[in-house]
Protein backbone atom coordinates (compact mmCIF):
# COMPACT_ATOMS: atom_id res chain seq x y z
CA UNK A 1 0.00 0.00 0.00
CA UNK A 2 2.70 2.52 1.05
CA UNK A 3 4.34 1.61 -2.59
CA UNK A 4 1.32 2.78 -4.83
CA UNK A 5 0.95 5.67 -2.32
CA UNK A 6 4.58 6.95 -3.38
CA UNK A 7 3.96 5.45 -7.11
CA UNK A 8 0.89 7.79 -7.33
CA UNK A 9 2.34 10.70 -5.40
CA UNK A 10 5.65 10.81 -7.71
CA UNK A 11 3.00 10.97 -10.80
CA UNK A 12 1.06 13.80 -9.43
CA UNK A 13 4.44 15.93 -8.69
CA UNK A 14 4.94 15.24 -12.43
CA UNK A 15 1.66 15.90 -13.56
CA UNK A 16 1.92 19.21 -12.04
CA UNK A 17 5.16 19.90 -13.21
CA UNK A 18 4.48 19.38 -16.59
CA UNK A 19 1.13 21.17 -17.22
CA UNK A 20 2.71 24.44 -15.08
CA UNK A 21 5.92 24.45 -17.32
CA UNK A 22 3.31 24.43 -20.49
CA UNK A 23 1.90 28.13 -19.50
CA UNK A 24 4.82 30.78 -19.94
CA UNK A 25 3.81 34.60 -20.12
CA UNK A 26 6.37 37.00 -21.34
CA UNK A 27 6.35 40.74 -20.79
CA UNK A 28 8.26 43.18 -22.08
CA UNK A 29 8.76 47.42 -22.52
CA UNK A 30 9.89 48.47 -25.81
CA UNK A 31 11.73 52.11 -26.20
CA UNK A 32 13.54 53.89 -28.54
CA UNK A 33 17.42 53.93 -28.12
CA UNK A 34 17.69 57.70 -28.85
CA UNK A 35 15.13 59.19 -26.89
CA UNK A 36 14.07 56.13 -24.49
CA UNK A 37 10.33 56.83 -25.53
CA UNK A 38 8.10 54.08 -25.78
CA UNK A 39 7.50 52.19 -29.33
CA UNK A 40 4.15 52.26 -30.40
CA UNK A 41 3.88 49.22 -32.57
CA UNK A 42 6.77 47.63 -32.55
CA UNK A 43 6.38 43.78 -33.83
CA UNK A 44 7.56 41.47 -31.18
CA UNK A 45 8.12 37.80 -32.45
CA UNK A 46 9.57 34.67 -30.83
CA UNK A 47 11.91 33.20 -32.50
CA UNK A 48 11.74 29.39 -34.53
CA UNK A 49 7.86 29.91 -33.47
CA UNK A 50 4.86 31.38 -34.83
CA UNK A 51 3.83 33.28 -31.81
CA UNK A 52 3.88 36.97 -31.88
CA UNK A 53 2.30 40.30 -31.10
CA UNK A 54 2.58 44.19 -31.19
CA UNK A 55 3.21 46.89 -28.35
CA UNK A 56 0.38 49.06 -27.15
CA UNK A 57 0.48 52.80 -26.78
CA UNK A 58 2.94 52.92 -24.00
CA UNK A 59 5.45 50.38 -25.50
CA UNK A 60 4.14 47.67 -23.25
CA UNK A 61 3.38 43.85 -24.80
CA UNK A 62 2.47 40.55 -23.76
CA UNK A 63 3.11 37.56 -25.14
CA UNK A 64 0.95 34.05 -23.62
CA UNK A 65 2.20 30.43 -24.53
Amino acid sequence: MKRKLMFLMTFLFIGIGLVTAQTSRVTGLVTSEEDGQPVVGASILVNGTTLGTITDIDGKFTITN
